[in-house]
């Protein structure tokens, strides 16, 4: 059965596995508020556990905005867990009131038991660099994109790379969205880096994840009908959807390349959103996403039941409705 709050929405997630336990790190707001575009600013980090990924225990919640005048005393979005060493480690976008939110940096939170949570003091850990990407300027887009850490470690250098929600400072506003890249040696400091996919489709590409199958690296992103670029869809003749796309690489740093101009899952409507690649219990691959919206536009807000992944010899993803 799917996670479904029953006084929370719950939207964008990620996932940390520890033994046989899969741990859901989720975005949550009150469904009180009405209206669900007030989530985003009203949105703390919760928690659930499960080890079949359709049956889940609510546990206590991880983050919520920070103490007024902090960095991210407004909103604590959407990022990753990465495991190293004795530590977990949590990445995530915050933005604050001075601010309104508009621009988005990255911060850090560690843990022992994935349970307690402590923010690192030097916070924000990475923000945007103007030497390739665009800043706030609102005459171009809403808001200055730098969200969405995906943090993992290299499995031919052994060094740490973010993946990032960002946009680049050239090209047509509606185009402009690319995955940002920066590197560690130990996941405190961080070095900005060039994008690891070109521009020219999206205005933005929304939860990154980067996952290794069969020797190919596959990077997963979202994004919606309302932000994708004039130029893809003159190029490509498709109709604009909602959904999750992936591209691959043979190299685990890319550049990443698109294998398909399809969705791996979409729609006009949005019924499925912010999609992620999972190893279930039996080794066998599957997707999850988000039930964001309903055939007729109601918004959910839960965590689906994961979906039967195929994997052809040509590295083609499809998933199995």
């Amino acid at each position: 059965m799917a996670l479904r709050l029953p006084d929370k929405w719950i939207w964008d997630f990620w996932l940390a596995q520890d033994g046989p336990d899969y741990h859901v790190f989720y975005l949550q707001a009150p469904r009180s508020l009405g209206d669900p575009e007030l989530r985003h600013w009203n949105a703390s980090i919760g928690h659930a556990v499960s080890q079949d990924l359709r049956t889940w225990q609510v546990l206590p919640d991880v983050l919520r905005p920070g103490p007024p005048g902090d960095w991210d005393d407004y909103t604590t979005w959407t990022g990753s867990v990465l495991r190293h060493a004795a530590l977990w480690y949590l990445f995530y976008t915050g933005t604050n009131r001075v601010e309104k939110g508009l621009v988005q940096r990255i911060g850090l939170a560690t843990s022992s038991d994935l349970i307690g949570w402590d923010r690192y003091p030097e916070n924000p850990i990475l923000v945007a660099d103007s030497h390739w990407y665009e800043l706030l300027d609102t005459n171009l887009w809403h808001d200055q994109a730098w969200r969405d850490p995906w943090v993992f470690r290299s499995p031919d250098t052994g060094d740490f790379h973010a993946l990032v929600t960002a946009r680049v400072n050239h090209g047509p506003a509606d185009g402009r969205g690319v995955i940002a890249h920066a590197r560690s040696d130990d996941l405190f400091h961080w070095e900005v880096l060039p994008p690891v996919t070109e521009p020219g489709n999206f205005g933005h590409m929304e939860v990154p994840q980067w996952v290794a199958i069969r020797g190919r690296y596959y990077l997963l992103f979202s994004s919606t009908v309302q932000t994708q670029a004039a130029a893809r869809q003159r190029r490509t003749g498709s109709v604009p959807v909602t959904g999750t796309h992936y591209l691959v690489s043979k190299n685990p740093l890319g550049p990443f390349r698109y294998k398909t101009q399809e969705f791996l899952v979409g729609d006009p409507a949005g019924m499925l959103y912010a999609g992620k690649l999972i190893q279930a219990p039996g080794g066998e691959w599957v997707f999850m996403a988000t039930r964001l919206l309903a055939s007729d536009g109601t918004f959910v807000g839960e965590l689906g039941d994961p979906l039967p992944v195929t994997v052809d010899g040509a590295g083609n993803l499809s998933v199995d409705p």
